[in-house]
């Protein structure tokens, strides 16, 4: 820091820190999908972190226990000011897309850029990070790009250095674009196509993204820099599309029409993805626009070699498992109390594109025996419940070439992970408190079956819990057209399961069961 920021800094009553690795970064929008991504870099770097947050409560839970919440709001200056002092970094990831307000989106963007611009002057900040979106100005933008790149300018208006990165589509599991194009791809067999399908982007994967974003901490200047960034390639959204469908191992059809309004699109959007009307007109206006890197001064100034398409891809559908692996889904029951029941909530939760069916019981048992049972299910022990049923279903599986109820299972009392039970492969494996099979018959996606112990004060409560990533549209139809059947074994297996723990353990094959429940 020079002689002049230094003495500038102490006349408004503050000596700020000299070296800037030490001073806090303040990240706005660590709720979003990109600055949470972010901000678990910046916690696992040993970053100072202070995130401003409209309802601290909300965030205060899932930041490390060094990083700092702070009340503000960027449409309320007088709020930002007390966040921003001391900071030498503050990250500006802050959206309106998709605001009721009457005033629009645009208007927020606006008013919230230069209220953040006016305090980090006043707080003395040394240098704004901002993304915004890829887009020529010298077309006629669509409002939403026209104002990601007037949220640039507002930021640098004041004289605070501005390191601005625009980017394309962002490829990662719960970006808004990726997203829509997944939804679509995973629910259409055949789709309708409009022009907007076959312009030119330039996406990105979410690790290079928040690498370039990261970068930015310790880039030499002292004036504003615009970065395009982008991936390895080119491609248009039909193609990218596509490319998803082959990693998914789906069959698309794409028929081309000659026009299609962003209005219409919109619409057809909410019926069949998770975007509703607003978004989706504000984010197709958006992609009507080719959205490609003109400027390579991103590949000169920063040591970030960005993947391609294919790789994104398939590294999103990757994170995506390991994601459902390392989660715990007791916040995930299909109903409210602990036993949904045969027909509450039809087809359970949904979790991204799983869907979850998810049910406990508790048992005046001490976990290891409550564990027992469960740790000897499958072969000739069984299923607990409707044994006649899965032999039925493992017939079924054998006609259409699958590997049926015959490998048994390599021990009948203990188990590894990568041993076979029946149809399913032991995925994860702790003794007396959890046991996670992946399924290898024959579906129309991937399912997992999870079995969960833990102590409570009556004894122990077991967790089952069934999780399926259907494979497109014929997916969705075969886990809503049987889950009454499912949803019925299920829920006697828990109940033999249960019962198996009250009563304890013979050396005999448990006998199969018509009833399944109490």
């Amino acid at each position: 820091m020079s002689e002049a920021q230094t003495n500038e800094t102490e006349d408004e009553g503050e000596l700020v820190e000299s070296d800037p690795l030490k001073q806090p970064i303040l990240l706005t929008g660590a709720s979003g999908y990109v600055g949470g991504r972010l901000l678990s870099r910046l916690e696992k770097r040993g970053r100072v972190v202070r995130c401003l947050a409209r309802r601290p409560e909300f965030l205060a839970e899932r930041v490390g226990p060094q990083t700092e919440v702070v009340k503000g709001d960027v449409l309320q200056e007088e709020s930002l000011l007390p966040a921003l002092k001391g900071v030498h970094t503050a990250y500006y990831l802050v959206h309106s897309m998709g605001s009721a307000s009457q005033e629009g989106f645009e208007v927020q963007d606006r008013l919230g850029a230069q209220n953040f611009a006016r305090a980090a002057r006043a707080a003395g900040v040394r240098r704004i990070v901002y993304l915004g979106g890829l887009g020529d100005e010298e077309s006629d933008l669509s409002p939403h790009l026209r104002s990601r790149h007037e949220v640039g300018r507002a930021l640098g208006a004041t004289g605070v250095p501005v390191i601005e990165f625009r980017a394309s589509i962002v490829i990662g599991s719960g970006s808004l674009s990726f997203e829509m194009l997944s939804a679509l791809v995973e629910r259409l067999p055949a789709m309708v196509t409009p022009r907007w399908v076959h312009v030119t982007a330039q996406p990105i994967a979410i690790g290079d993204l928040l690498a370039y974003l990261e970068s930015a901490l310790e880039l030499e200047t002292e004036r504003s820099r615009v970065y395009e960034i982008g991936g390895a390639e080119r491609v248009s959204y039909g193609e990218l599309m596509r490319e998803y469908a082959r990693q998914r191992g789906l069959r698309r059809v794409m028929i081309p029409v000659p026009v299609l309004t962003p209005r219409l699109s919109s619409l057809w959007l909410g019926l069949v993805t998770p975007l509703y009307a607003r978004v989706g007109r504000d984010l197709i206006e958006s992609i009507c626009h080719e959205t490609v890197v003109r400027d390579d001064a991103a590949r000169r100034d920063f040591a970030i070699d960005p993947v391609g398409v294919r790789k994104a891809i398939a590294d999103t559908l990757t994170f995506e498992d390991r994601e459902s692996a390392e989660t715990r889904w007791s916040d995930a029951i299909s109903a409210g109390g602990t036993d949904p029941g045969i027909f509450s909530n039809y087809g359970g939760v949904r979790r991204g594109r799983r869907l979850v069916d998810s049910r406990e019981r508790e048992v005046d048992m001490p976990p290891a025996a409550a564990f027992a049972p469960i740790r000897r299910i499958g072969g000739a022990r069984g299923w607990y419940a409707f044994d006649t049923l899965w032999r039925l279903r493992g017939f079924i599986d054998l006609l259409v070439g699958g590997v049926g109820l015959r490998r048994g299972r390599h021990d009948p009392e203990q188990l590894r992970v990568g041993d076979t039970v029946d149809w399913w492969r032991v995925e994860t494996y702790e003794p007396d408190h959890l046991l996670r099979l992946r399924a290898e018959m024959k579906l129309p996606g991937r399912a997992w079956l999870e079995f969960e112990v833990r102590p409570t004060d009556r004894g122990s409560a077991i967790r089952q819990t069934a999780v399926f990533d259907p494979s497109g549209l014929l997916g969705l139809l075969y886990w809503y057209g049987i889950y009454p059947l499912h949803a019925a074994v299920f829920r006697g297996m828990l109940a033999g399961l249960s019962r198996a723990a009250r009563v304890g353990f013979t050396a005999k094959p448990h006998p199969s069961s018509a009833k399944g429940a109490d």
